[in-house]
């Protein structure tokens, strides 16, 4: 018989680790808000969980999201460049 795994100790490595399984991200999110802001930086976190992590805040998620959304986009979403990011430039007459 063989004594039970130990428990994982929760990291921002882990977190932010494309490996980790889903339900250790979900748990992460739920249950340690001092790590979200990493799991904003691991490629398998999904739309579902990224909403998430941003309604539920914690300490750096407003600025991880921010770098995340200009990785993205890096013009900005700005409302004055439009959905697009880019300015629209006015069509000549």
């Amino acid at each position: 018989m063989r004594p039970p795994r130990p428990p994982i100790e929760l990291t921002p490595l882990l977190a932010c680790d494309g490996t980790t399984d889903m339900a250790i991200l979900w748990h992460i999110a739920r249950e340690a808000p001092e790590l979200r802001r990493w799991l904003i930086a691991n490629p398998r976190a999904d739309a579902t969980l990224l909403e998430y992590v941003a309604q539920a805040g914690g300490p750096g998620v407003t600025e991880g999201l921010e770098v995340l959304l200009t990785s993205i986009d890096p013009a900005g979403t700005d409302a004055a460049h439009g959905a697009t990011g880019r300015v629209h430039a006015e069509a000549p007459r």
